[in-house]
């Protein structure tokens, strides 16, 4: 097949290139580039200064047609509205990376599936997501555009540890703390339920999607059936570091309230909600698939990546102090009511 990626080389992304570059697809590229050079094959970069210069764009891929168009990094409804544009008459599948966070807040049911509800008043970026799918799906339905909607969850790959709460250097600070075993913090009780899903895992149910008819006009969640606690999520990660675990826990209000991190969208919006997710249709769509790498297997390589790659230890000294400055401070209240 003749694919094009917006994107590409994510953390969602690279996964899936790396696999069709390896089975003989032809892969094209329009991205930063910043990544190209870990991929080998067929691949073929489209260098523009500016993804969202519909014009030159459009005259980068005039004398091209795909099979398959996916958009790893369309974020609000001006992105895929020219991408429609851009690709109507020129692909037979589009694709749109939407977001699991885009599901009904607050949940009426844990178990999710693609008919649960879209609404999220909690976070800005779930709100553009659905209006996303919303024009998509109307391109759908009024022209017979080729639609196929994805809805990843909380998806990691081997360059950065999933965490709930994190600065916005991305998670090292926390996995620094765990070392240093200082406490750390947990949102709510730590008992509340949730999925993390590695990378070459997403790969396989989004691959099977490709030039797949069934899936046209249809929206498809991609996560690992295995069902975590966030106790078990950071007890794991602490026992793969070989350390003691020293757990915090925080309300998610409490932590939403006192940072400027958009940590109600993240936690009341997404993370602090019990999920499980349904991967039915997903499995009905792509006989045979499963979900293969377990959170304890794939932590432990994620791990042993940043703990040796001085480029994804990024240390977040704002981050750590407003931990302490948090915990100093429920600690005094805790005191004075004893």
């Amino acid at each position: 097949m003749r694919i094009l990626f917006i994107g590409g080389t994510g953390t969602i992304s690279m996964a899936i290139s790396k696999k069709l570059l390896a089975d003989g697809h032809t892969l094209y590229l329009i991205n930063r580039g910043t990544r190209n050079d870990l991929l080998e094959g067929d691949i073929h970069s489209i260098v523009v200064s500016d993804i969202n210069n519909e014009e030159e764009v459009r005259n980068k891929i005039k004398d091209l047609t795909f099979d398959v168009v996916a958009d790893f990094i369309a974020f609000v409804p001006s992105q895929v509205e020219c991408d429609y544009r851009l690709f109507k008459d020129k692909t037979k599948q589009y694709i749109f990376v939407s977001s699991a966070s885009a599901y009904q807040k607050p949940l009426s049911d844990y178990r999710i599936n693609e008919g649960t509800p879209l609404s999220n008043p909690y976070w800005e970026y779930s709100r553009n997501k659905i209006a996303c799918e919303s024009f998509l799906m109307d391109c759908y339905r009024k022209e017979g555009f080729p639609v196929t909607i994805v809805r990843p969850s909380h998806t990691y790959d081997e360059r950065s540890v999933p965490l709930g709460v994190h600065g916005k250097n991305g998670s090292y600070q926390v996995i620094q703390r765990m070392l240093q075993e200082k406490p750390v913090i947990i949102h709510g009780d730590g008992t509340s339920l949730w999925t993390m899903t590695h990378n070459s895992d997403f790969a396989k149910g989004f691959i099977g999607l490709l030039g797949n008819i069934h899936a046209i006009g249809e929206s498809v969640q991609i996560t690992s059936d295995e069902t975590l606690t966030w106790n078990q999520i950071y007890q794991t990660i602490a026992q793969k570091l070989g350390v003691k675990l020293n757990p915090y826990y925080v309300s998610s209000s409490f932590l939403a309230a006192c940072s400027d991190m958009d940590l109600e969208g993240s936690l009341i919006g997404d993370k602090a909600n019990s999920v499980v997710f349904d991967n039915t249709k997903l499995k009905r769509l792509v006989p045979g698939l499963t979900m293969t790498k377990r959170f304890d297997q794939g932590i432990e390589e994620t791990l042993q990546y940043v703990l040796s790659h001085k480029e994804c230890q990024k240390k977040d000294p704002e981050f750590d102090a407003w931990c302490d400055r948090i915990i100093d401070s429920l600690e005094k209240i805790k005191n004075k009511g004893e």
